[in-house]
């Protein structure tokens, strides 16, 4: 089984669309709203070395931020990552 979880602020189109992948493909995920809780955002820039949002990590991997999804998904790479587990 997958596990995505999504690092998010409340004012980032980005994660939107983000969010919107994962509905269109009736993928489950984990939104953390890094905007309210500070040790969140801590934790996702020591996972992933980033500060932007939005972060996705699947499978505890880190694979980036929406340009990053996105190519995944337009590749078919993002399912095949999905099928792995």
């Amino acid at each position: 089984m997958y596990k995505i979880v999504l690092y998010t602020t409340s004012t980032c189109p980005y994660c939107v669309n983000a969010k919107k992948i994962f509905t269109q493909k009736k993928l489950q995920y984990t939104e953390i709203a890094i905007d309210t809780d500070i040790a969140k955002r801590d934790e996702m820039m020591e996972l992933t070395g980033r500060r932007t949002v939005p972060q996705i990590v699947i499978n505890g991997k880190p694979i980036g931020g929406f340009d990053d999804l996105s190519a995944l998904n337009a590749s078919g790479q993002l399912d095949a990552l999905l099928e792995d587990e």
